[in-house]
This record gives C-alpha cells, sequence and structure tokens, in this order.
C-alpha cells in the first residue's frame, strides 16, 4: 500500500488525514519542500499546485488540500481566504471573530474541501470535492476541531451541536474533508 506525503504544515490537517485515510500511511512534508502560494481562486487551484511540488520534491505521490468554509450571507466569502479572513498572519480565533460579525446567527454555511492528487510516477492527477452544509451559531462552542468548527452547526448532526462540540468520529462521518478522504480511498482501492 503506498504511503502518501501530504503537503501541509499544519499539525491539525496532519493528525485529521493520518484518522481519515488509516490505514493508509500519511507522510510529513520535508521542511526542504517549498510550496507555492495559495493564491488560486478556486479550491482546486490551491490544492493542485501544492500536491504537484510535493510530489515532485519528494519522487512519491503525494496529496494536498485547500478547504474553507462559505457563508451565503457574504456572498460565499470567506471561500478561499478562509485561513486569512482576518488578514496575513491572522489566527483562527481572528477568523472566527470576523465571520461571527458579518454573518447572521443561523444563516446557511457550507465547509467545502478539495484534495489533489499527484503521482510523480505515472503523472496522474485528480481532485474530490466534498461538501458539509450547516449553519452559523450565535457565539462559539466546544474545545474540539480548529478553524471555524466552533460556531459551525451542521445540517447532518442529530442535534445542535457544532463541529468542535463532536467527537472526531462524529466529525469525520460528516466533514468535507471526511467525504472527500472517504472519496479519494475508494478511489485508490478500485
Amino acid at each position: 500500500m503506498t504511503a502518501l506525503v501530504l503537503a501541509t504544515r499544519n499539525p491539525h490537517k496532519v493528525r485529521e488525514f493520518e484518522r481519515l485515510l488509516a490505514p493508509r500511511r500519511v507522510l510529513a512534508l520535508p521542511d526542504s519542500v517549498v510550496l507555492p502560494p495559495e493564491d488560486g481562486r478556486t479550491f482546486e487551484a490551491n490544492a493542485l499546485p501544492k500536491a504537484r511540488a510535493a510530489a515532485a520534491g519528494t519522487g512519491r505521490v503525494a496529496i494536498a488540500d485547500d478547504s474553507g468554509i462559505e457563508a451565503a450571507a457574504l456572498g460565499g466569502a470567506p471561500g478561499v481566504f478562509s485561513a486569512r479572513y482576518a488578514g496575513q498572519g491572522a489566527s483562527d480565533e481572528d477568523n472566527l471573530r470576523k465571520l461571527l460579525s458579518e454573518a447572521p446567527e443561523g444563516s446557511p454555511l457550507a465547509y467545502v474541501c478539495v484534495i489533489a492528487y499527484v503521482d510523480p510516477e505515472t503523472g496522474e492527477e485528480r481532485c474530490f470535492e466534498a461538501r458539509c452544509t450547516g449553519r452559523l451559531a450565535g457565539k462559539p462552542r466546544g474545545a474540539g476541531g480548529f478553524g471555524y468548527d466552533p460556531a459551525f452547526i451542521p445540517d447532518d448532526g442529530e442535534d445542535s451541536r457544532t463541529m468542535a462540540e463532536l467527537s472526531d468520529a462524529e466529525k469525520d462521518a460528516i466533514s468535507h474533508r471526511g467525504r472527500a478522504a472517504r472519496e479519494l480511498l475508494a478511489w485508490l482501492t478500485d
């Protein structure tokens, strides 16, 4: 079973992908590999160049994701700018605070994830996109998850808990990243 290099330096994403892609092995991106800037207009346009850079830099099959949140009340913002919504170098808390100040409580949200796959040996490239819809909580709740999870109430949830109040297993079953990872795994095992 081929190990996959994950093109990220985000430790939250590394842990999440290790869970989501088990039993496949996920390898950390070596410090020597330089990732391109995320300056694309779509999630795919950001994910694919990162996977290509990781594959070229390691000679191994690589995956990369780009994900974010889209608020209907904000015309789909922050979208691809989710990680820097409150400005360059903003913390998760800063970004969440900005979203809560701009979008009304209860308004529709969607988490979007694109996972790009690149095999440097065969040249094969593939992208997998998935979504998780929900609504905005009035204030952050929960200690799990990261990013916008404390204010995202998923439509697929059995109650009104935020993503940050769900167990890892509950979150993985319905999240955008979990869905995209299952599509990738299904394709890899075909």
